[in-house]
This record gives C-alpha cells, sequence and structure tokens, in this order.
C-alpha cells in the first residue's frame, strides 16, 4: 500500500483554496522526490491541479476580514457585486460557481483594479510532468456517480456530517454538503436528497471534462482498464512521455 498524504490536515471549519493547496503540497511532493520516489497526485479539482503542476501568478492572499464579509453575502448578491466592479470577468465566470464569484470579487475589491486585467496566468508546466485522464462514457458516467452516492450516503455520510459542530465556507459548498445539511434539517426526504447529490455531480463531472480537455499533457485512457492495463499504460507513458 503506497503511502497517502494531505488527508485530514486541515479542520473542516477552516478556509482552504487552491493556493493553500499548493503551499501544503509542494513540501510534500519534494519530500517525496528527494527520497528517489515518484509522486503521484490524484484528485478531481482542476483549479487545484492546475495550481499545483502550474506555477500561478502571483496574485493577493485572501484579506481575512474581507473574505468573512463577502462569505456571509447570498451568491445572487455577490454575482450584482462583481458586475459593477468587473463586468468583463462577471460574463467569463460561472456565476453558479461561488467560490469562483467570491474569489474574482475579493481580488478585484483588494487591488482596486478589475481581476479580468490581471487574470491568474499559469506558467508552462515540467516536461517531465505525466498524467492521465480517466474516462468513461456519460451512460456508464452516471451509473458510477449514482452508485458512489447511494454507498456515501449508505456508509456514513450523514452521520459524519452531523458530527461535526462547525463548517467552513469550502467544506459547506462542497457537493453533497447542502443536500445533506437539508436533509438533517427535515427539509428533505433520503431519496430526494440523493437524487440532488446526484444531479450536482453530474453537473460538476461536465465541467470537469470541459476543463480537462484544455490540459494537453494529460493523456486520455479508458476508465473500465483492468488494473494491470492501467498500471502498464502508466509506465509507458513514463518512458515515452505524452
Amino acid at each position: 500500500m503506497a503511502p497517502h498524504h494531505l488527508y485530514g490536515v486541515t479542520d473542516p471549519a477552516d478556509s482552504l483554496d487552491a493556493a493553500l493547496y499548493r503551499k501544503l503540497a509542494l513540501p510534500v511532493l519534494d519530500d517525496i522526490s528527494s527520497r528517489g520516489k515518484l509522486p503521484i497526485i490524484v484528485g478531481g479539482s482542476g483549479l487545484y491541479l492546475k495550481f499545483l503542476t502550474h506555477k500561478p501568478a502571483d496574485l493577493p492572499s485572501a484579506d481575512p476580514d474581507l473574505r468573512t464579509e463577502l462569505e456571509a453575502l447570498p451568491l445572487a448578491e455577490l454575482n450584482r457585486r462583481l458586475e459593477q466592479v468587473d463586468p468583463i470577468e462577471a460574463a467569463r465566470i460561472d456565476q453558479n460557481n461561488p467560490r469562483y464569484v467570491q474569489r474574482a470579487l475579493e481580488v478585484s475589491l483588494m487591488t482596486g483594479r478589475p481581476v479580468s486585467e490581471q487574470r491568474t496566468s499559469f506558467e508552462a508546466p515540467p516536461e517531465s510532468l505525466r498524467g492521465l485522464l480517466l474516462s468513461w462514457d456519460s451512460g456508464t458516467l452516471e451509473k458510477r456517480i449514482s452508485r458512489r452516492t447511494s454507498h456515501m450516503l449508505d456508509h456514513g455520510a450523514i452521520e459524519e456530517l452531523a458530527a461535526l459542530s462547525a463548517l467552513g465556507p469550502a467544506v459547506s459548498r462542497a457537493i453533497g454538503i447542502p443536500q445533506l445539511q437539508r436533509l438533517l434539517d427535515g427539509q428533505i426526504d433520503r431519496k430526494t436528497c440523493e437524487e440532488e447529490i446526484v444531479i450536482a455531480t453530474r453537473r460538476y463531472a461536465k465541467r470537469q471534462r470541459t476543463w480537462f480537455r484544455r490540459e494537453k499533457w494529460l493523456t486520455p485512457v479508458p476508465g473500465d482498464l483492468s488494473e494491470e492495463q492501467m498500471i502498464t499504460t502508466a509506465r509507458a507513458l513514463l518512458r515515452t512521455g505524452p
């Protein structure tokens, strides 16, 4: 069993963003490499992966007071304010994603310049970077999402959330958390909760596919390969490159 890193390193009540994730992950990757081992990054967030693999341009760190103020605002108000200070970014951004809208507004307010004028740019990835992108057809992917959601609800997700005393903004907006919270509050039943989580996950998976298609350093492979086939493919990629 390969050791896993960066699990359980932050409190659910804390804030976390892609820049902080990069700060936490880089020393771990350096330590693994210094021991002659190969770091393997596994995950689903395209933005977090991009921050880690491609050095981002410098943008201001979060201002705790301003972030607290913005986190208290409803999404509609965040979008309204962003449209006022940066209509270009407001038109470009996913206005249904509170994290993106909040961060765009935050940077614009902190710097006094529209974030569209200073949008985060990334350096080219190192030549040694390799990646596999597991892909399924839409029908198979939907079935996997449904099975996974049902498994989560059957194996402690509800109880785990109920046991938490406080939730930070990152956790509060994670797929499944708002739906589970409404279930715990008695606003919806288990069936409705599960259906809403599946729908939200499908939408996220669609955005993921769009995002990762732009990452040309990733090599798509069928997600239903056997473990042996996957290992063989990964080894061949490491030897030859994309």
